[in-house]
């Protein structure tokens, strides 16, 4: 039998790990469907549009390490462009693959339909390529081999999406097969000396510092160095913090945890200990507005030392070409231990205490009951919005996940995403927190847990508008029209799914709510959770004033 380019990309997908891959069907890309689908160990997954196919490979991305999502051409794919700006700046390994016009087409003169009405038909490349970390075209089946290995081995080594566009007549042409993928050229290699001379710098910089303190960012996953960052913890025996986006990303049981730093909205105790160190350890971490709550707590200055994925900047001195995943084993194994930060703070979870089971349901008892069904084995996937502060102030047990997309900040990415994340670890129990309006914008991919039977607990806060918007800044544009959220389980299982809509007022009837939704084990339960607007965290509000007040700065004079 003919071998094609669409079945070398299929188990190149395979070798890498997939068992999955996300689509949506278009003329341009039905025949690489066809031939995906002859794959053994490469289940197709379908959605309902590009935009939640991008976010369901992204979901799958974070369980699976990868992901693969197929559209079709420009209309498909830049709908899906947005969700793969998400995997950039979420550091998300999703191979984006369009199908695209018949290779005899390109440069033909001729107009067609799915584009912009013109003959040129390299828009699509170089819009995407300002969003993956490389993009290749295959119109012709020699190429191919070489061009897919490209694109897949610079999204693994640089945990970024990546893009191949297939012209549709090239997907069922002979190429040659492939050999073992070279896995072992994915992770990068530090260069010897940079990362000899960056330990030394580091200890160097120990040295003389009592008061040290880690505070773990949230590329250290993409970096593949959490487990370094635990034995490094271990080594130092110092107080270990996190910034918001890396919640999960050490675990809250280990000896040294000492909470969450967010500026003024940190975890108590948190900010004092971060900024009063004399020797800061910031780990891959993001330094947006969001993340230093509105560019006001921003470690900078001789005690703040930087460990990026790819280079160290300590001491005045930047080191490149330094894997942190090196640099920690190595430090983790030369540096002297630093116990003061950790002997003289304490950390306590924050707890919430229950409210009268019949008294109306606020925010802080939906809160409460969730984090108490977290287990080693949940997944907490929170959207935008206060369940960024929800799931923040949770307890977790140590194997605990939590998934966020700060860096991003697109509302409505959580639904596909949790969808995504469920298809890659259906051991797990997959729980999410979404808003009202976040939830609008993507709700169709509740239909497809409920085809897949996948049992995602969906909490959706019915507080009649976009809340965080609210407190940024407010204006009628921030209210939302509202619907019967927990009706729409019946409108998805259309007679022949398992899905439950359950509402929830009180205490008692989430209480109740959670139970029939964990017994539930062939489809997904959503439990509207119903808010007073104004009920809200406190630090949602503090938090949202200072971003407002960095986005209201008045124009500078030049």
């Amino acid at each position: 039998m003919t071998y094609t380019v669409g079945q070398y990309l299929a188990d190149r997908l395979v070798q890498i790990g997939l068992k999955k891959h996300f689509a949506v069907a278009g003329d341009y890309n039905l025949v690489l469907l066809d031939q995906l689908l002859k794959a053994d160990g490469l289940e197709q997954i379908y959605c309902c549009n590009e935009l939640n196919c991008g976010f369901s490979a992204e979901g799958y991305a974070r369980a699976n390490g990868a992901a693969a999502a197929v559209v079709t051409f420009s209309v498909g794919a830049i709908s899906a462009m947005n969700a793969i700006g998400g995997a950039h700046a979420e550091n998300l390994p999703v191979i984006l693959i369009s199908g695209s016009p018949n290779s005899n087409d390109y440069g033909s003169g001729r107009v067609l339909h799915h584009t912009i009405g013109g003959t040129d038909y390299d828009y699509q490349l170089e819009m995407v390529r300002h969003v993956t970390c490389a993009a290749e075209r295959i119109t012709d089946a020699a190429t191919a081999p070489a061009k897919i290995d490209r694109v897949i081995m610079e999204a693994l080594k640089q945990s970024k999406p990546a893009y191949l566009e297939i012209a549709c007549n090239i997907s069922s042409a002979e190429c040659a097969r492939p050999g073992a993928f070279p896995m072992h050229l994915v992770r990068p290699s530090s260069d010897q000396a940079s990362l000899k001379a960056a330990v030394a710098a580091t200890k160097d910089f120990l040295k003389t510092r009592e008061n040290v303190v880690l505070l773990v960012g949230s590329k250290l996953r993409a970096a593949h160095a959490m487990k370094e960052t635990v034995a490094l913890a271990d080594r130092l025996d110092c107080a270990v913090t996190i910034m918001a986006a890396a919640k999960s990303f050490f675990p809250e049981d280990h000896a040294g945890y000492r909470g969450l730093y967010w500026g003024e909205v940190s975890t108590p105790g948190t900010q004092e200990l971060v900024e009063k160190a004399d020797g800061l350890i910031c780990l891959a971490p993001v330094f947006n507005d969001y993340s230093t709550a509105g560019w006001t707590a921003w470690p900078k200055g001789e005690n703040v030392l930087v460990a990026d994925p790819t280079c160290v900047t300590v001491a005045g001195q930047v080191f490149e070409g330094v894997a942190l995943k090196d640099f920690l084993h190595h430090l983790a194994a030369e540096a002297d231990p630093k116990p003061a930060s950790a002997k003289n703070s304490t950390y306590k979870p924050q707890t919430i205490a229950a409210a009268d089971p019949a008294a109306p349901l606020t925010n802080d008892e939906m809160t409460r009951q969730i984090n108490a069904i977290i287990t080693p084995d949940t997944t907490l996937t929170a959207e935008t919005g206060d369940s960024w502060f929800n799931a923040t102030r949770m307890a977790l047990p140590g194997g605990a996940r939590v998934e966020l997309e700060m860096q991003w900040g697109h509302i409505g990415w959580s639904v596909p995403s949790a969808f995504g994340n469920a298809a890659g670890s259906e051991n797990r129990q997959h729980l999410l927190m979404v808003g009202d309006g976040s939830f609008q914008l993507t709700a169709q991919e509740m239909a497809q847990m409920v085809r897949h039977e996948l049992p995602v607990i969906i909490f959706l806060v019915n507080n009649k508008g976009y809340v965080i918007e609210i407190a940024i800044h407010d204006g009628p544009y921030n209210y939302i029209k509202n619907w019967d959220y927990a009706g729409l389980m019946e409108v998805f299982n259309a007679g022949e799914g398992h899905g439950l809509g359950l509402k929830a007022t009180t205490g008692a009837e989430l209480a109740d709510a959670i139970a029939k939704a964990q017994a539930n084990r062939r489809g997904p339960t959503i439990i509207e959770c119903s808010l007073e607007r104004t009920d809200c965290t406190k630090d949602l509000i503090r938090w949202g004033k200072l971003v407002a007040a960095a986005n209201s700065r008045k124009p500078q004079v030049v």
